[in-house]
């Protein structure tokens, strides 16, 4: 079964910007939805921005114009290009696939996608 991997998390100004990846580990993302989810202490998970299998980018209203999601040309590797990173985009994001390519017909939710990564820490200071 296919594993994802997260990486590049860190720690960053207010304004800066940060990328982080998802690698996937015996598979590809090809054919299916991916998407990137965030979860902050104390609040509950949310939709970040998603591909589906077409290559249509998906994104939450907070991150628009400020996120970029997107994928190699072998499908192995997924990215979230952040800028004007702002204290409430601290959290640890998540990768996710869903392998029925749910993005294609539904909006970006977390329970659409049965297959995680292990998350890495985004720090924004103020």
């Amino acid at each position: 079964v296919v594993q994802l991997e997260e990486s590049g998390g860190g720690s960053v100004d207010s304004g800066g910007s940060l990328s982080v990846s998802c690698v996937a580990r015996g598979g590809t993302f090809r054919g299916s939805s991916a998407g990137w989810f965030r979860q902050a202490p104390g609040k509950e998970r949310e939709a970040v921005a998603g591909l589906d299998s077409s290559g249509e980018p998906t994104y939450a209203d907070s991150v628009k114009g400020r996120f970029t999601v997107s994928q190699d040309n072998a499908k192995n590797w997924m990215y979230l290009e952040m800028t004007s990173l702002k204290p409430e985009d601290t959290a640890i994001y998540y990768c996710a696939l869903d392998l029925s390519d749910s993005l294609r017909w539904f909006p970006l939710l977390s329970h659409n996608f049965p297959l995680w990564g292990q998350g890495t820490q985004v720090t924004v200071s103020s």
